[in-house]
């Protein structure tokens, strides 16, 4: 990236829970649904995501203001001193939406400290990590679901870009050279980078170890194999088992460090991992407490 460098903050790393599976036992982070228009249709996704009752990733009980993204980031902080890490995961993609950009620059402003992170399609990465710097993330994950535009055009139904819906190869093409071109670039500004994969059985088996070597050829940090949750277009798919999953991490990891605790979060995810906490009742006892601390 021509005249512009980023810090290289490996040692966020160890305060990541994400990134370190030492550290998401300690260290809690909390995702801020505040971007909900998506870029990309995957055979895999289910668009309606105002649900409290679903975990998984893209759902969220409301979307929220970058105002009120910023007091509940300000609420837990005064609740839980082991926060170390705000992402933005969608429930649509993070770099689709303005309120991502405005969101992360507030926080960073309030709080420096925090490592922030963005879990993207990549589609729009290469056109937006200046952006990214310029607002304070640290820390990027891009789905990464196929390395060739035949098995993206099975995995991916249409793609907006600059402008223009694109759909079958065409999609396919400009999906797959974005992902790669911006995962490259990612590297290059020095972001920390994690590569997430969705497992999908008879469709991208044989690419996810080649996902897997590009990933870790140019310099990713680690890499998220998930199973694929059947619905939407892949309802009638199989969900992979936990064999299966281990392993074709056990096939990738001689290419990248794999990571084996992934929970597959919901868009509005907080705490740490596995261990979730509502955070509409977190901010409301937070504001009831300082309520009380006025009164007394």
């Amino acid at each position: 990236m021509a005249g512009i460098s980023l810090y290289k903050g490996r040692d966020i790393k160890k305060t990541h829970p994400c990134f370190s599976k030492e550290a998401h036992h300690k260290f809690g982070r909390i995702h801020l649904p505040v971007a909900p228009a998506c870029n990309i249709q995957c055979k895999y996704c289910i668009r309606k995501y105002d649900c409290a009752n679903e975990s998984r990733p893209g759902i969220t009980s409301r979307v929220l203001k970058s105002y009120e993204a910023l007091e509940r980031v300000e609420a837990l902080l005064d609740r839980n001193d082991n926060l170390t890490v705000v992402g933005i995961a969608g429930p649509g993609d993070p770099l689709a939406n303005d309120s991502t950009f405005e969101t992360m620059a507030a926080i960073h402003r309030a709080f420096p400290d925090l490592t922030l992170c963005v879990s993207t399609n990549g589609l729009c990465l290469p056109d937006r990590i200046e952006d990214l710097m310029r607002v304070g993330v640290r820390s990027i994950t891009i789905t990464i679901n196929a390395l060739t535009h035949i098995v993206a055009e099975k995995v991916y139904s249409w793609a907006s870009y600059r402008g223009r819906t694109l759909r079958g190869r065409e999609a396919a093409e400009q999906i797959v050279i974005n992902q790669q071109r911006g995962l490259i670039n990612a590297i290059d500004a020095g972001f920390m980078v994690k590569v997430n994969t969705v497992y999908i059985p008879g469709i991208n088996d044989a690419e996810i170890p080649m996902i897997a070597w590009f990933a870790g050829m140019k310099g990713a940090d680690i890499h998220n194999i998930m199973p694929l949750i059947p619905q939407a277009e892949f309802a009638s798919l199989q969900r992979p088992t936990n064999d299966m999953i281990t392993k074709m991490r056990t096939d990738c990891a001689p290419h990248i460090e794999q990571m084996t605790h992934c929970k597959q979060c919901r868009a509005d995810a907080c705490g740490v991992l596995g261990e979730d906490k509502d955070m509409e009742l977190e901010v409301l006892n937070a504001r009831i407490g300082e309520e009380y601390c006025e009164m007394v």
